[in-house]
């Protein structure tokens, strides 16, 4: 039995990847809100259902496959830097979540551990885009900084350098992403509850109708 469930929760971990995988593709960009590079998605939603259906741990497992996948199959751009960076801050928004839902799950904790992890994520955006993103399009995409820049004053002026471009503009824009999946995930994840946590074949066989005597 136990093995079974460990199949299943595999199984479904996938599935959930394979989602992300194909959720990164679907991207637009919000000029008007921050620069045209920086792209909004939802392909870290599958990740936070797995999170709260499966644990904590497959929610990371989840962004991890679905960076994988990325780079094996389309490629990259900054030998893996912007795989590595999605990857770590869909796994702190996820395993944030799902650890403080997992001991105590009920919706209203399910609320707080997607905006806490939202939160979470967005405060961790600064030092990653700040130390290993931004170096990396400057080095992989011969993009000079004053240019990267360029591109957020044409915005806001006042943004002169990059920690204050990080600050008044990404940080906002990844909590507020992570908020978007979280009011997703709350809308969907109960009608996908059956598939998540693998009841649907429960669910089949109380819908067939008894056999009648005689």
């Amino acid at each position: 039995m136990k093995t079974r469930t460990k199949t299943r929760d595999l199984s479904v971990a996938a599935m959930l990847s394979a989602i992300a995988f194909v959720l990164m593709f679907i991207e637009f960009p919000l000029p008007m809100l921050i620069p045209s590079f920086v792209k909004m998605d939802f392909s870290d939603l599958p990740a936070l259902l797995g999170s709260f259906a499966l644990g904590p741990v497959y929610g990371v497992v989840i962004s991890f496959i679905k960076n994988l996948l990325h780079i094996l199959i389309k490629g990259t751009s900054t030998a893996c830097v912007g795989e590595l960076c999605n990857f770590m801050l869909g796994a702190v928004f996820s395993f944030t979540a799902g650890v403080i839902y997992k001991y105590h799950k009920t919706r209203k904790m399910a609320i707080i551990g997607a905006v806490v992890g939202a939160i979470v994520m967005g405060l961790f955006s600064v030092p990653s885009n700040y130390f290993i993103t931004y170096p990396a399009y400057v080095q992989f995409y011969n993009m000079p900084l004053e240019v990267i820049l360029g591109m957020y004053q044409a915005i806001l002026p006042s943004a002169d350098n990059l920690l204050k471009c990080l600050l008044i503009f990404n940080m906002p824009f990844t909590i507020v992403k992570g908020l978007l999946d979280a009011v997703i995930c709350l809308l969907i994840y109960k009608p996908l509850s059956p598939i998540l946590h693998g009841r649907q074949d429960a669910m089949a066989k109380k819908s067939v109708p008894k056999k009648a005597n005689g």
